[in-house]
This record gives structure tokens, sequence and C-alpha cells, in this order.
């Protein structure tokens, strides 16, 4: 029985305890040894982290790379929220970055990809952050303030507050036009701003594009980091010779997720870890959360600071 079976059958012995157990029970067979993290800069400048930082770390395995955070329903939501799910409360926000928000074309393909921006979407950035939306999304998602918690108004103020470029994008479809569509948006991006780093963060089935972009290596030369957001994972992406290039990868998912189940995707962070030495990749777990809970509580300004470094 090699470590993928011994992962799956201690996993499905979840099914037999009750649910705080359960989480217990799939963790214990991720324990493995693992590298301790060396510090790393401070790039971004902190923004409103007494609100934003993880609550409470309650497990910490693989050296840090692998990270349960606790979710309270009604700390993080009731008591966050004006209208749950919906509005904020108004001191998690600020509105400086709609001063440059604005609404850009970009022809390419025979297409137009339509995009929304702050900071210095038109050049001159030292940093690059593009959100992919979901099934059902559009560009309007990532640059709402007031939902999620207020986190997209989080980031975009990183972004502002800290000379570089917040954009959500729209795209043609899952599959290869959409993805060509953001490729065009990146590079022109690193035309505009040449010593930007890059970040992709996906959404949900966001997500499919953004292995895409890891698997295709021109593409992934162009980028410093890619953010998984409650998405499905990509097996392709083992024997496409991307874990060569050593794109740093951040995966968060709510163990309640009933999209994409959280012990699949933590399945296959350790098959990418296995796959090469030292490779740059974290997961966040975010405990009783949900499908959307990474969107709302993974911490920007934490995940980019050490995709930055690396």
């Amino acid at each position: 029985m090699d470590g993928g079976d011994m992962m799956r059958l201690a996993l499905g012995q979840r099914m037999m305890t009750g649910k705080r157990e359960l989480l217990a029970a799939g963790l214990a067979v991720l324990i493995g040894a693992g590298v301790t993290n060396s510090a790393h800069a401070n790039l971004l400048a902190p923004y409103k982290d007494n609100l934003f930082r993880y609550p409470k770390i309650t497990e910490t395995l693989f050296g840090g790379d692998f990270i349960v955070v606790e979710y309270s329903k009604q700390r993080d939501l009731r008591d966050r929220d004006k209208v749950d799910e919906r509005e904020v409360y108004g001191h998690y926000v600020s509105y400086k970055p709609r001063r440059s928000q604005n609404d850009y074309e970009l022809k390419a393909n025979g297409r137009t990809v339509r995009y929304m921006g702050v900071g210095k979407a038109k050049g001159g950035a030292n940093a690059v952050v593009i959100y992919i939306h979901g099934q059902g999304g559009n560009r309007f998602q990532g640059m709402n303030d007031v939902s999620f918690g207020g986190n997209f108004n989080r980031i975009k103020n990183l972004m502002v507050r800290n000379g570089g470029t917040f954009l959500s994008a729209e795209f043609a479809d899952f599959g290869v036009k959409g993805t060509q569509d953001i490729a065009a948006l990146i590079q022109h991006q690193k035309q505009l701003s040449p010593r930007a780093k890059v970040v992709v963060a996906c959404g949900s089935m966001g997500g499919i594009i953004c292995w895409n972009l890891l698997k295709n290596g021109g593409y992934a030369s162009m980028l410093d980091g890619i953010m998984l957001l409650g998405s499905p994972k990509d097996p392709g992406f083992l024997s496409s010779g991307a874990p060569a290039r050593r794109v740093p990868i951040y995966m968060g998912y709510g163990s309640d997720d009933t999209v994409y189940n959280w012990e699949t995707q933590a399945n296959f962070f350790k098959q990418i870890r296995g796959s090469v030495s030292g490779y740059p990749i974290k997961f966040t777990l975010f405990d009783t959360g949900t499908h959307g809970t990474p969107i709302r509580m993974t911490d920007w300004r934490l995940v980019l600071n050490w995709m930055f470094s690396q």
C-alpha cells in the first residue's frame, strides 16, 4: 500500500466519527517532514491587518506549508457583515482605490477582453494581481468593495497603497480561449510594467484557467504566483513539466466545501510537494468554512508577501 492509499484509507475513516474528529483524522495522515520556513521581507505594507489576519491557527503541518485556520460563522460572517454575505460593516473598507478605478478593454485573439482595474493599471506598477472569477461571475465581482467580508476591498487597497494594480477580468470561457484571453492580459500588463511581479488569483471554477497558465511554459514564465481559492485540482499539471518551473502556488479551501472536497485537494497538494523537492506551495484549510470562505478569509498580504519573496 503506497502513501496515497494510506491517506485515502485514513481519510475514509472520517465517515465513522464526529465532525471535529473527522477533521483531525484527515489531518493526521498529512503530517510529514517539512522544511522550516525562513523569515520573509514584508514587501506589502500592512493594511487593516488587525481585521483581516487569521483569527486562530489550530494546526500547522509540513513546516508551516499546511495550516488549519479556525473559521466561525458567527464571528467571521454574521458579526462582520451588516447584511450577511452582501455588505460588510464600513470599518472594514476604504474607498481610496475608487479614485483610480476604471473599466478597460483589450483587443486580443480576435476578441475583446474586458477588465476593471485600480492602481497603476496603465503602467509603472511594481506588482500586478489579476482575479479570475468562477462560473456565473463577471469582472465586477472582484471590484465589489462590500461583498466577501470586504476582502476584495483589502486587496484593492494593498495594491493601490503599495504601487501596484489589481485587475478583475472577464474571458471567453474556462477553456483554451479563456486561457488565451488572460494570457494576453498578463502579457499586456508586463509590457506596461516590465518589472512587476504578477500573481493570478482564481476563484472556484476559474482555477481551470490558473492550471492552464501553469502548464504552458510561455504563460508560466510571466507568473510569480497562482492562488487557487476553492478551485478544482488538475492532474495534468504533474505530467506537463510545470512542476519544474516552480511557480509558487497557494491553495485555500473550506472543510465543509461541497463543490470541491478539501481532502482531494490536500492529496494533490502532497503530490505536488513530492513531485519536486522544496516546491513552493502552501495550503490553507478553513475549518467549517464553505465553498466561498477562501475568498472571504484568505489573507492576501500574507500570501502575496510569501510569493513575492520567492
